[in-house]
Protein backbone atom coordinates (compact mmCIF):
# COMPACT_ATOMS: atom_id res chain seq x y z
CA UNK A 1 0.00 0.00 0.00
CA UNK A 2 1.36 3.19 -0.85
CA UNK A 3 2.53 5.34 2.00
CA UNK A 4 -0.10 8.20 2.97
CA UNK A 5 2.33 10.71 4.29
CA UNK A 6 4.45 10.60 0.79
CA UNK A 7 1.21 11.72 -1.13
CA UNK A 8 1.00 14.34 1.75
CA UNK A 9 3.95 15.99 0.65
CA UNK A 10 4.15 14.97 -3.00
CA UNK A 11 0.55 17.02 -2.94
CA UNK A 12 1.85 19.68 -1.03
CA UNK A 13 3.61 20.40 -4.54
CA UNK A 14 0.45 21.69 -5.74
CA UNK A 15 -0.35 25.20 -4.45
CA UNK A 16 -4.07 25.83 -3.90
CA UNK A 17 -6.40 28.77 -2.91
CA UNK A 18 -7.74 28.36 0.74
CA UNK A 19 -11.30 28.20 1.35
CA UNK A 20 -13.90 27.66 4.34
CA UNK A 21 -16.62 25.71 3.54
CA UNK A 22 -20.15 26.40 5.58
CA UNK A 23 -23.57 24.77 5.87
CA UNK A 24 -26.37 24.67 8.57
CA UNK A 25 -27.80 21.88 10.43
CA UNK A 26 -31.31 21.85 10.36
CA UNK A 27 -32.22 23.71 13.23
CA UNK A 28 -30.28 26.68 11.34
CA UNK A 29 -27.03 26.40 13.19
CA UNK A 30 -24.31 26.93 11.47
CA UNK A 31 -21.15 24.84 10.74
CA UNK A 32 -17.84 25.49 8.79
CA UNK A 33 -14.30 23.77 8.05
CA UNK A 34 -11.37 25.14 6.24
CA UNK A 35 -10.78 23.39 2.85
CA UNK A 36 -8.84 23.42 -0.34
CA UNK A 37 -10.26 20.19 -1.89
CA UNK A 38 -12.65 22.35 -4.04
CA UNK A 39 -13.06 22.20 -7.28
CA UNK A 40 -15.12 23.78 -10.66
CA UNK A 41 -16.85 20.88 -11.77
CA UNK A 42 -18.51 21.99 -15.06
CA UNK A 43 -19.82 25.38 -16.62
CA UNK A 44 -22.74 24.08 -18.38
CA UNK A 45 -24.51 23.13 -16.17
CA UNK A 46 -22.52 25.19 -13.31
CA UNK A 47 -21.03 22.69 -11.27
CA UNK A 48 -18.35 22.79 -8.10
CA UNK A 49 -17.53 19.93 -6.05
CA UNK A 50 -16.51 20.03 -2.81
CA UNK A 51 -14.55 17.31 -0.20
CA UNK A 52 -15.41 16.60 3.31
CA UNK A 53 -13.79 14.62 5.79
CA UNK A 54 -16.03 11.92 7.47
CA UNK A 55 -14.40 12.39 10.76
CA UNK A 56 -14.84 17.02 10.47
CA UNK A 57 -17.73 17.89 12.80
CA UNK A 58 -20.13 19.55 10.04
CA UNK A 59 -19.76 16.73 7.70
CA UNK A 60 -23.10 15.06 8.77
CA UNK A 61 -25.05 18.60 8.51
CA UNK A 62 -23.56 18.76 4.51
CA UNK A 63 -25.88 15.77 4.31
CA UNK A 64 -29.01 16.95 6.22
CA UNK A 65 -29.10 20.68 4.48
CA UNK A 66 -27.82 19.72 1.21
CA UNK A 67 -25.79 22.81 0.12
CA UNK A 68 -22.97 24.40 1.23
CA UNK A 69 -21.05 27.88 -0.06
CA UNK A 70 -17.35 28.30 -1.07
CA UNK A 71 -16.01 31.36 0.74
CA UNK A 72 -12.45 32.25 -1.12
CA UNK A 73 -9.84 33.18 1.67
CA UNK A 74 -8.00 36.57 0.65
CA UNK A 75 -4.62 36.95 1.80
CA UNK A 76 -5.47 38.80 4.96
CA UNK A 77 -7.36 35.51 6.35
CA UNK A 78 -5.00 33.37 7.26
CA UNK A 79 -6.30 33.62 10.71
CA UNK A 80 -9.45 32.95 9.96
CA UNK A 81 -8.30 29.67 7.97
CA UNK A 82 -6.52 28.95 10.78
CA UNK A 83 -9.42 29.15 13.48
CA UNK A 84 -11.70 27.03 10.74
CA UNK A 85 -8.84 24.37 10.40
CA UNK A 86 -9.53 23.31 14.26
CA UNK A 87 -12.18 20.78 15.24
CA UNK A 88 -15.21 21.59 17.78
CA UNK A 89 -16.23 25.40 19.19
CA UNK A 90 -18.22 27.97 17.90
CA UNK A 91 -16.40 29.10 15.08
CA UNK A 92 -18.60 31.94 13.98
CA UNK A 93 -17.98 33.69 17.50
CA UNK A 94 -16.93 37.13 16.69
CA UNK A 95 -16.44 36.35 12.89
CA UNK A 96 -18.13 39.01 10.45
CA UNK A 97 -20.64 36.97 8.57
CA UNK A 98 -24.62 37.05 7.09
CA UNK A 99 -26.35 34.80 5.71
CA UNK A 100 -26.93 34.06 2.00
CA UNK A 101 -29.57 32.99 -0.35
CA UNK A 102 -29.62 29.47 1.06
CA UNK A 103 -29.53 30.51 4.64
CA UNK A 104 -25.95 29.35 4.98
CA UNK A 105 -23.25 31.75 6.12
CA UNK A 106 -20.92 34.16 3.39
CA UNK A 107 -17.89 35.30 5.27
CA UNK A 108 -17.69 38.89 4.86
CA UNK A 109 -13.98 40.09 3.64
CA UNK A 110 -13.66 37.16 1.17
CA UNK A 111 -12.57 37.26 -2.54
CA UNK A 112 -15.64 36.29 -3.05
CA UNK A 113 -18.14 33.17 -2.86
CA UNK A 114 -20.02 30.54 -4.34
CA UNK A 115 -23.71 28.86 -2.77
CA UNK A 116 -24.47 25.17 -3.99
CA UNK A 117 -27.09 23.18 -3.13
CA UNK A 118 -25.95 19.29 -3.48
CA UNK A 119 -27.26 17.63 -5.95
CA UNK A 120 -24.92 14.67 -5.88
CA UNK A 121 -22.98 12.19 -3.27
CA UNK A 122 -20.14 10.11 -3.67
CA UNK A 123 -18.01 7.47 -1.02
CA UNK A 124 -14.28 8.47 -1.63
CA UNK A 125 -12.08 6.73 1.26
CA UNK A 126 -11.82 8.64 4.09
CA UNK A 127 -13.79 12.06 2.55
CA UNK A 128 -17.30 12.52 0.94
CA UNK A 129 -17.43 13.96 -2.48
CA UNK A 130 -20.69 16.38 -3.03
CA UNK A 131 -21.26 17.78 -6.03
CA UNK A 132 -23.50 21.13 -5.74
CA UNK A 133 -25.41 22.67 -8.29
CA UNK A 134 -24.20 26.93 -8.67
CA UNK A 135 -27.44 28.33 -7.36
CA UNK A 136 -25.11 32.37 -6.34
CA UNK A 137 -22.23 33.61 -6.77
CA UNK A 138 -20.54 37.00 -6.11
CA UNK A 139 -16.99 38.23 -6.81
CA UNK A 140 -15.26 41.10 -5.01
CA UNK A 141 -11.90 40.62 -5.80
CA UNK A 142 -7.97 40.99 -4.55
CA UNK A 143 -5.56 38.94 -4.13
CA UNK A 144 -6.03 34.88 -2.68
CA UNK A 145 -4.27 32.93 0.51
CA UNK A 146 -2.36 30.18 -1.08
CA UNK A 147 -1.61 27.14 0.34
CA UNK A 148 1.71 25.42 -0.48
CA UNK A 149 3.85 22.72 0.93
CA UNK A 150 2.14 22.92 4.38
CA UNK A 151 2.29 26.77 4.83
CA UNK A 152 0.37 29.58 3.69
CA UNK A 153 1.80 31.86 0.81
CA UNK A 154 0.98 35.01 -0.93
CA UNK A 155 0.28 35.64 -4.89
CA UNK A 156 3.77 37.36 -5.62
CA UNK A 157 2.97 39.88 -8.79
CA UNK A 158 6.08 39.88 -11.16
Amino acid sequence: MFDAKELRRVMGLFATGVTVITTRDAGGRVYGLTANAVTSLSLVPPLLLICIDKQAESHPHFLDSKCFIVNILAEDQEALSTRFAKSGGDKFTGVAHHLGRLDTPVLDGTLGHVECRIVETHEGGDHVIHVGAVEHAELRGGAPLIFFQGKYHQLRSR
